[in-house]
């Protein structure tokens, strides 16, 4: 544990923002998760959920989370997987 107020600030913070950054990524895997199940079960409503994935993911990259190549990545393969589902 810091002994330095400014130290012992930093420590607070960096629980916080890790809190944050959890409930994001984590978000983000579950947005894309629900969207691979409907893909596979009712496809009228996968494409409500990919909307909700493309966004999460945004969310992530502009967080910092994730890399914007990563990002375009999976956003792509959403995609793809949409597109030979019709």
């Amino acid at each position: 544990m810091p002994n330095i107020k400014s130290a012992k600030k930093r420590v607070r913070g960096n629980a916080k923002k890790a809190d944050v950054n959890t409930i994001i990524n984590s978000s983000m895997k579950t947005a894309i998760k629900k969207f691979e199940k409907s893909l596979k079960e009712n496809k009228k409503e996968a494409a409500n959920y990919l909307n909700i994935a493309l966004q999460r993911i945004d969310k992530a990259k502009d967080a910092g989370l994730i890399h914007k190549n990563k990002a375009a990545r999976k956003k792509s393969k959403l995609q793809k997987m949409m597109n030979e589902a019709k």
